[in-house]
């Protein structure tokens, strides 16, 4: 089902001091950056050899990425995984029985169409599965 790991997800309070350490320290170049969710965060794509990271902000006290950002601080969020058919795979989990945040795909980063598992389904692990626009 999984065809790679298309990024991980990192949540920031900020993403320009991110974005200019992970450049500065580790050479990596900024893709695309956007509003997501209505503007509730802000998402940016770097390059990190034959993957990406992607960072996630949140511009409002009330979303679940800032209540993560207060309980963990800046970490690890999630890991995304690229599909071919992210209605199909939506469809395998459902079967199986796996627990879904999502249950129809939303609208992610650079034209994407993601869906994310509850962590409870993936041994803690929030993971996003991630159709890329074509």
């Amino acid at each position: 089902m999984f065809e790679r790991i298309d990024h991980v997800g990192i949540a920031v309070s900020e993403l320009d001091p991110a974005l200019a350490l992970y450049h500065d320290q580790f050479d990596c170049e900024l893709v695309h950056r956007e509003l997501l969710d209505g503007g509730a965060m802000e998402a940016a794509l770097v390059r990190a050899g034959d993957g990406c990271l992607e960072f996630v902000a949140p511009l409002h006290d009330d979303t679940a990425l800032a209540r993560f950002l207060a309980r963990r601080g800046q970490a690890v969020h999630h890991v995304a995984y690229e599909v071919d058919d992210i209605d199909a795979a939506i469809a395998t989990l459902r079967e199986h029985d796996v627990k879904m945040i999502d249950e129809v795909p939303r609208a992610g980063i650079h034209g994407s169409r993601v869906a994310f598992v509850h962590p409870q389904s993936c041994m803690g692990v929030l993971t996003e599965i991630v159709e890329p626009a074509h």
